[in-house]
This record gives structure tokens, sequence and C-alpha cells, in this order.
């Protein structure tokens, strides 16, 4: 998974299209990630205590990383990233504008 925690993506597909956000959270193994602000559910919590009312409260879900794009933050742009060997290090690339990341 090319994308990673604190990087500014723009949504691509979906209901949030064309939002941007930052993520939070990573999932490599489910190739999912949590971004703020994006895929929010809402969920209807119980009663905990007597007395006490439920409620209805809204969460963001993780979603497929393929549906978002990473926002270069050089050139501002949303780019694919690819990978560059220097120096025995592994660093990402923007394919636009080739900083690294």
């Amino acid at each position: 998974m090319k994308l990673k925690k604190g990087d500014q993506i723009l949504i691509i597909k979906g209901k949030d299209k064309n939002k941007k956000a930052k993520i939070l959270r990573g999932f490599p193994r489910k190739e999912m990630i949590l971004a703020e602000g994006i895929n929010i559910k809402k969920v209807h919590k119980k009663a905990k205590k007597e007395g006490e009312k439920g409620q209805v409260v809204e969460i963001a879900f993780p979603f497929p990383s393929s549906k978002a794009k990473l926002i270069c933050p050089k050139c501002g742009k949303p780019a694919r990233i690819g990978y560059l060997i220097q120096e025995g290090k592994k660093q990402r690339v923007c394919k636009k504008c080739t900083a690294e990341l």
C-alpha cells in the first residue's frame, strides 16, 4: 500500500468524490484507509445506564485505498506514486513532478 498516515488525499470515487482529507490510519492487510470526515456512517448506540437515552453517533469507517489519490505536497496536484531506490533506500516519488514524498 503506497498511502501512509498523515498524507493528504483526494477521493476519486464514491459518495465523497472530490473531497480532500488527511489519512488518520492505514490497514495494509485489508488495503483500506481511515480518513477524517470521509465515509461517515450513523451508528445507533444503546443506553449504558438506566434513565439514559440512546444516541445516534456519526463515525468514520475505513474505505479502500484504491478510491483515493495522493495530493503531492510540492506541486499540489493529485498524482500517482512511484518508487525510486537511491543508496539502498526506497523512496516514494510523485509521478508528475518527480519530487520525493
